[in-house]
């Protein structure tokens, strides 16, 4: 038997019918000529929806980037094709047994132990096979030590034959009441000056020219017959046969009180200077709590020492026979600076910033722009270990066909 409906709605649907068609009146009383202008203005705001080609990609930052890379984008482009290898690591994030194999130690040198057994005791530390240091300081002067290890020790003489820079204590054995004719005296001492080593020096005692780029009077106490003074000079140079002739020439004689290194070339007192203390610390920590963190900031990567060379980028599949001696050529560069000279000094580095190693350039920027062969570096020093890329020699057209013969 079919149900009939019920001749009285409920007042539950009545209310929902007259929301409905308030609804539906408010609607209509809406004023349609909004909808369209608001529909233009959007229109014409993104140009009709049209999405159009962009020819800049936008540019990276590298300024931040850190070491070789740095301003990477700025360098000339050779070529951009090349085919990325897995192999190396980016400098900052080599596993720690690598990172201290390819490490510096800028180091404050204390008073009193020689550099040598400084160099000795890091080496002990650090549990590796070599360590060396970037010129000797006396036992009893402090300052400045670069310490390099293990592979890093290929680029000590480099940094011995850098400029160093100096701040000293001179002694007068008499009074010298005139401020400014100790500032001329030092003055003059600036430029190639005639130097014999002192006779508690350890080399032979010949005469030799060393040259003074700047010097700086900071401080005269007549009083007490001490000057304080900055000097910017050669390697090899020698502060205390500079204190001596400072005394002749104003005539009272003097000696060396006090000297301190305050940079030996690219690494001064800012950059990250550590004691031994820290050194100790820092292995003490990783061994007892597996913390990297702190002998990462104590060791910084060789690349450091690197970033005043000119750079040229080398593709990944051209680096491991550069590490066994080989020319780099035009088909292997990827990269390269400005202002390249021929017979430059040139940084060699992969497209992760690692450094390969010192070469000497054999073609100008404007070569290397121009040519597509030849080639553009002869090595150096290599940095890198042999086989940390794969070999990718003896694989072209022409070794091919000697294999088959």
């Amino acid at each position: 038997m079919s149900s009939t409906p019920p001749a009285v709605a409920s007042p539950a649907s009545e209310h929902t019918k007259s929301k409905k068609k308030k609804s539906k009146s408010k609607d209509a009383s809406s004023d349609p000529a909004a909808d369209t202008t608001s529909l233009a203005d959007a229109e014409a705001k993104t140009d009709g929806y049209m999405i159009k080609p962009q020819a800049l990609v936008p540019s990276l930052d590298t300024s931040t980037w850190p070491l070789l890379l740095k301003n990477y984008d700025r360098l000339n482009v050779r070529t951009g094709h090349y085919t990325p290898l897995p192999s190396g690591h980016s400098p900052l994030k080599r596993p720690l047994a690598e990172y201290l194999r390819y490490g510096v130690i800028n180091l404050d040198k204390p008073s009193n132990p020689s550099s040598h057994e400084v160099v000795a005791w890091i080496k002990r530390l650090l549990r590796v096979e070599k360590t060396g240091h970037s010129g000797t300081l006396d036992p009893k002067v402090t300052g400045n030590l670069i310490v390099c290890v293990d592979r890093a020790t290929r680029l000590v003489k480099s940094q011995q034959g850098a400029g160093k820079e100096y701040v000293c204590i001179a002694r007068f054995h008499a009074a010298v009441p005139d401020t400014a004719r100790v500032a001329r005296a030092l003055e003059s001492l600036t430029g190639a000056v005639f130097q014999r080593p002192p006779l508690i020096s350890a080399v032979k005692r010949q005469l030799r020219v060393r040259t003074i780029y700047e010097s700086k009077l900071l401080e005269h106490d007549a009083e007490r017959h001490l000057a304080v003074f900055w000097i910017s000079c050669e390697a090899g140079t020698y502060v205390r046969t500079l204190c001596v002739h400072l005394g002749l020439l104003l005539g009272v004689g003097a000696h060396m009180q006090e000297l301190r290194r305050v940079r030996s070339g690219i690494l001064g007192e800012q950059d990250n200077m550590v004691t031994m203390h820290d050194v100790m610390d820092a292995m003490w920590a990783l061994d007892n709590h597996k913390d990297e963190s702190y002998i990462r900031r104590v060791v910084m990567p060789l690349e450091v020492i690197l970033t005043s060379y000119k750079r040229l980028v080398v593709k990944d599949s051209a680096v491991n026979a550069i590490c066994y001696g080989a020319k780099l050529m035009i088909p292997g560069l990827l990269r390269f600076e400005n202002d390249i000279d021929v017979g430059e000094e040139v940084v060699l580095m992969t497209t992760k910033g690692e450094a390969i190693a010192i070469g000497i350039a054999e073609m100008p920027t404007a070569v290397m722009a121009t040519c597509d062969h030849g080639a553009v570096a002869k090595i150096k020093r290599v940095v890198m270990d042999r086989d940390t890329y794969p070999r990718k020699w003896g694989l072209g057209p022409v070794a091919l066909k000697l294999w088959i013969h």
